[in-house]
């Protein structure tokens, strides 16, 4: 099958948000496929995806400045940044390994392949009390033996737990969820209330003077916030002490960020997080579906509190369907969706076989922000609230759908094959090799003016 043309597949995303073509002139993308071993056009999602982001922007400033200006994007180097953080090092190290040992694949009684997402602490206990078992994967396995692999994935979910059976396309195809995700749009912008357009000032970066809250963690949704910081926009990270976190994730995705700690169990906290929100431009929140709304900022709560806001809302199985309250992360999404059978044909693998990058979690990061920036177009030129949602799963099936490409030969770049894409930045963990980010614009360079920085180091206020 004939890979992808990215030209091709840019100007579909850029018509889901409803932007002018004429745009796509100013847009010049290098490079082809295979850029990562899949079967999947994994480069060409990452190219297309950062550049939808890119080109947003850049209308944006043209939108304040009257300026156009050329944005490039090399799909090698778009491919490297989807998986930015397997090459993060501090003062030359490799960071201490996120992952818990007993997260990955297992086999149930059943014969059929689940998938354990362990990876933060009240997950893995969580888990490990519903088995009976102890911390060890061959307990872990035998405990797998007397469980069927649907009952498990169900019984994880009402207990609030992070499991997922392994099925094909076609049973995901005839499951519930997966034909309510087939129903839904790649993404929505939709206006949620009334407000006056907002006046935009000339500026020297595309969203100077923009003040984004960041709800978010792991990788999406803080992906989202990166790139809108890269373009010149104020990203005020926010989270609380008790919520966990995985050390190389923060320190990766919170590059351009503030940091503050926010507790919103408490009045004073539900306070302080409304007052920053009155001086908001736009909300991204990625949390389970429901939590953030139970606090008092769901989105009509915020059109109320800030007319012409933008809520940005981040899910794993989309805002349809029997899962879509359900928690999730990037490797379950490819469990239950059908990407990891598929992988494992094309590469003649017995066992479910992940994508070479958290594909899901990276294109809907870019794919938020780029939703953001054109709702943002959209607030300046017609006034109005709006509301951006996306899920993982919905990304799974747009990636799907491009087709399949022979990458079962390309070579797994490690980090000494990668050089020419990194940079050195300080950091409030140490000197920071990572990834720069892959578009280039000719009028407003990306670059992330603030370093990252512990969790909570700065006040809960705007700069």
């Amino acid at each position: 099958m004939p890979a992808p043309v990215s030209m091709t597949v840019l100007a579909g995303l850029w018509r889901t948000a409803c932007r002018d073509d004429t745009a796509l002139r100013d847009v010049d993308l290098t490079g082809a496929e295979p850029a990562l071993p899949s079967s999947f056009a994994v480069g060409t999602a990452a190219q297309t995806t950062i550049a939808a982001a890119a080109l947003a922007a850049a209308q944006f400033h043209r939108l304040r400045t009257g300026r156009s200006q050329r944005v490039a994007v090399d799909m090698r180097h778009a491919a490297i940044e989807f998986r930015s953080e397997r090459y993060l090092r501090v003062d030359g190290e490799i960071p201490q390994d996120h992952h818990d040992a007993i997260a990955g694949l297992y086999r149930c009684g059943d014969g059929r392949w689940v998938r354990l997402h362990t990876n933060l602490p009240h997950h893995c206990s969580g888990l490990l009390t519903l088995l009976g078992c102890a911390h060890d994967q061959a307990e872990v396995q035998r405990a797998l033996d007397g469980w069927q692999a649907e009952a498990l994935e169900t019984a994880a979910a009402e207990a609030d737990l992070v499991v997922t059976a392994c099925r094909s396309f076609a049973e995901w195809d005839r499951h519930r969820q997966g034909r309510a995700v087939a129903e839904l749009p790649l993404l929505s912008i939709e206006r949620i209330g009334d407000a006056a357009p907002q006046e935009l000032a000339a500026s020297g970066r595309p969203l100077a003077g923009i003040k984004v809250l960041d709800l978010t963690r792991i990788i999406a949704g803080p992906v989202c916030g990166r790139t809108l910081a890269v373009h010149g926009a104020d990203v005020l990270l926010v989270t609380a002490s008790h919520l966990a976190s995985m050390l190389p994730l923060v320190i990766d995705n919170g590059r351009g960020k503030l940091s503050a700690a926010i507790d919103l169990r408490e009045s004073g906290g539900r306070e302080k997080l409304a007052a920053l929100i009155r001086d908001a431009d736009v909300l991204v929140q990625g949390y389970r579906p429901g939590a953030i709304a139970a606090h008092g900022f769901g989105p009509q709560d915020l059109v109320r509190l800030r007319p012409g806001i933008v809520y940005a809302s981040l899910c794993a199985y989309g805002h349809a369907g029997p899962w879509a309250a359900r928690r999730g992360f990037d490797s379950l999404v490819q469990t239950a969706s059908g990407l990891n059978v598929a992988e494992a044909a094309a590469f003649g693998s017995g066992a479910p076989q992940v994508l070479p990058a958290q594909a899901l979690d990276h294109a809907t990061g870019y794919l938020l922000a780029f939703a953001v920036i054109a709702a943002l177009m959209r607030r300046a030129q017609e006034g109005g609230s709006w509301h951006v949602r996306l899920s993982l799963a919905q990304t799974g099936y747009w990636l799907r759908r491009l087709g399949r490409i022979d990458g079962t030969t390309c070579r797994d770049p490690g980090f000494d094959d990668v050089s020419d894409c990194l940079e050195e930045t300080a950091s409030g963990f140490g000197r920071l090799t990572a990834v720069r980010h892959a578009a280039v614009m000719s009028e407003t360079p990306p670059r992330w003016t603030r370093p990252s920085v512990p969790l909570g180091t700065h006040a809960p206020a705007w700069p």
